[in-house]
């Protein structure tokens, strides 16, 4: 194995590519093999450090508007079919979202992204929105980025006309996977709204949930669809189980799985940001390996409906990992 691995980074170094099949070989290895596990992050690190460099990329996220989602994604504590518990709220007002983006640009955030519950945007919603993200670009020095679910081509065009520069929107698991998570929308709806985003020539962030009970297959199937879909960042979400989901009693993913995942994902897609989101609390004190595992980029400060960690640690963190920040 450590042969087979020291062959697939001398590859993927001299612009050559991983299949498939060698993909879910490496998903195979064994947790409790820690020295392969470590020259597979060793691997997954040199690939980065040639293909993005040290900066890292951080971004934000509040949520603008929470619960009464339509849709049934079994993970989502926002969903209108649960009960949850989570706080309901319309459209926030500008002054309240200003203050939150001035304060994670004061922490050192690079992006800020508003997130939306439902399945896409109402029109006097979404003409607020825009209104919002014209101010927000004149008001803050942040990249504006935007996570509003199903859009048209034609609502893509007016965010990147009104300063937004990425627009988010997951594929969550693998194609085969997906109608085992949520059933209100297709795998294909979504990959039309990331070409309508595609077509509009936004920036895409495009990643996905481990731990959702798919197999390590779906994960490297995940990497391959988001990969041909030429996305070049990439979050990825460890599930937080949340009571009252039908996923609240799905087995926890172990630090070390999760981290093999995203070296993996490292080289499949080389030259992207791999982005650790949500859950990756769940790391626990292995949160700095990702770091020296392929990982480059961060979603920092709190998430959609729990909380991460405080921006000034995550900063000191990774600069302690080499990366500039």
């Amino acid at each position: 194995m450590k042969t087979f691995i020291k062959e697939i980074k001398e590859r993927i170094l001299a612009e050559g590519q991983i299949t498939y099949e060698e993909a879910v070989k490496l998903m195979e290895i064994d947790e409790k093999d820690e020295e392969t596990l470590t020259i597979l992050f060793d691997a997954a690190n040199s690939v980065r450090e040639k293909f993005v460099g040290n900066q890292a990329d951080l971004c934000t996220i509040m949520n603008a508007k929470s619960g009464r989602c339509s849709e049934d994604c079994k993970y989502c504590a926002q969903s209108s079919h649960y009960q949850t518990g989570v706080e309901v709220y319309d459209l926030l007002e500008y002054d309240k979202i200003l203050k939150r983006a001035l304060e994670m640009e004061r922490d050192g955030a690079h992006r800020f992204s508003l997130v939306t519950s439902g399945r896409g945007m109402e029109e006097e919603d979404f003409e607020k929105l825009l209104k919002i993200y014209q101010r927000l670009k004149m008001d803050t020095n942040l990249k504006i980025c935007a996570s509003h679910g199903i859009i048209s081509y034609e609502q893509a065009i007016k965010l990147k006309e009104a300063g937004v520069s990425m627009y988010h929107h997951n594929v969550e698991t693998s194609k085969e996977f997906y109608e085992s998570i949520c059933t209100t929308h297709t795998y294909e709806d979504r990959i039309n709204t990331i070409k309508n985003v595609q077509k509009a020539e936004l920036d895409l962030c495009c990643g996905g949930i481990i731990g959702l009970g798919e197999t390590c297959k779906d994960q490297v199937k995940m990497a391959f669809e988001i990969k041909e879909l030429g996305i070049k960042s990439v979050p990825i979400n460890i599930l937080n189980a949340i009571k009252g989901t039908p996923l609240e009693n799905n087995e926890k993913i172990s630090p070390l799985k999760a981290l093999k995942t995203m070296a993996v994902f490292r080289l499949v897609i080389p030259d992207g940001s791999i982005r650790y989101a949500g859950g990756r609390i769940a790391l626990g004190e292995m949160q700095h390996v990702g770091f020296k595992a392929g990982v480059n980029a961060a979603l920092v400060g709190n998430y959609l409906t729990t909380v991460g960690n405080k921006i000034t640690e995550d900063i000191k963190m990774i600069k302690e990992q080499g990366f500039e920040v």
